[in-house]
């Protein structure tokens, strides 16, 4: 659950996977949101999409968690026009239960666009709009699919899917436009994972894997940011860059304080984007799906340790596949070749480097507990 809310790798906290329906736990309550954090430097938090931080309980829900206003879905992988998650209604306004019409992408950019336009004059705003495309389950409407005809039945949907987010970004982007603010907003865009079914469904390219792994496929999105006159247009960053870096990055551009009981793990990369530096870590670290899996990219080289406990096409369980796999991404950018055996001091060098991380992992079972034993949070 790293997303641009939290400040912690999600290891830390024991969270390997989503939070489902009903789930009894959620974004601990002791985590210091970015809504939170902006809403303390003056600035109107608003969001519309999905949350998917945990909804089992009041304290648990947006409005509770930093936002001014909620608009959307609680759960992931909703029904597009149904606008529910395995039969249960789920679709909120200011947290509360509402009934609407429409594609559930169209709905979201409508609310984003109309937010942009009601903007306080008096205040900046803090606009968070995650999609629920292009998640999963595949639907579209008829004429997204249309130039895409040559495709198979499914990777047709998905592309609609592509082309409707697209479509409500650049309606975001002229809504900005118009009411003046496109010169000083800061846009940023980015996906939280690689492309589920690869093959079946979407394409990573050269890169292995996809969703729910730790290879390239999964865990390599397309990411951008847009600054008119603060960030250089027309730069490709090759600098490796984690979604937790935007916490503090974004906190100290609005004003903020960084001053929190719980750690950073977030840097903040504004000099990457603005001037050419190199990434503030020295290495970056990878959280798999259970305690003991994770992945370390240092420089060129990237450790991955008990990287199989799926296939590679990321969906299809097989048996775990103990120990290292050790690839130069400069020369094997699609992870095909382990060379762990041929630099065993390489090897010895980034276990070094990992082996903090995987022993600060929480066991994944804290979640299924109350939420005092995983965050110190108070259950009323």
């Amino acid at each position: 659950m790293p997303t641009l809310n939290s400040c912690q790798h999600p290891h830390l906290r024991g969270v390997y996977d989503c939070v489902e329906f009903n789930e009894p736990w959620g974004l601990p309550l002791s985590e210091r949101t970015l809504a939170q954090a902006l809403r303390m430097a003056d600035y109107e938090t608003d969001i519309c999409g999905k949350w998917h931080l945990g909804s089992f309980q009041p304290d648990y829900l947006p409005t509770r968690r930093g936002f001014d206003h909620q608009y959307g879905h609680w759960l992931g992988a909703i029904d597009y026009y149904k606008h529910t998650f395995e039969n249960q209604p789920d679709w909120h306004c200011e947290d509360q239960p509402i009934q609407e019409q429409g594609y559930a992408t169209h709905l979201i950019a409508n609310e984003a666009c109309r937010l942009i336009r009601a903007k306080p004059a008096d205040k900046p705003l803090l606009l968070y709009v995650p999609f629920n495309g292009v998640h999963g389950p595949f639907m579209s409407p008829d004429q997204y699919q249309a130039p895409y005809v040559k495709l198979t039945r499914v990777r047709r949907i998905y592309a609609g899917m592509v082309a409707a987010v697209d479509e409500a970004v650049g309606q975001i982007v002229t809504t900005l436009k118009a009411q003046g603010l496109a010169d000083n907003t800061l846009l940023s865009f980015s996906s939280d994972n690689g492309g589920p079914l690869p093959v079946q469904v979407t394409s990573n390219g050269p890169l292995r894997g996809g969703k729910n792994t730790i290879y390239e496929g999964g865990v390599r999105v397309c990411a951008f940011a847009t600054w008119p006159g603060q960030i250089p247009g027309g730069q490709r960053i090759q600098e490796p860059l984690h979604i937790v870096d935007w916490y503090p990055t974004l906190i100290k551009l609005a004003g903020g304080s960084l001053k929190q009981p719980l750690p950073l793990d977030g840097r903040d990369i504004w000099p990457v984007l603005t001037q050419a530096a190199k990434s503030p870590r020295e290495a970056l670290f990878i959280p798999g799906n259970r305690p003991d899996q994770a992945a370390l990219r240092m420089g060129d080289w990237k450790l991955l340790v008990n990287p199989r406990d799926l296939a590679d096409d990321g969906v299809h369980e097989r048996p775990t596949d103990p120990g290292v796999e050790l690839f130069n991404l400069s020369t094997d950018i699609s992870e095909k070749q382990n060379v762990a055996a041929q630099h065993p001091e390489k090897v010895k060098e980034l276990q070094a480097k990992i082996a903090p991380w995987l022993e600060s992992a929480v066991a994944d079972d804290l979640k299924k507990m109350a939420p005092d034993a995983h965050g110190n949070d108070e259950v009323k």
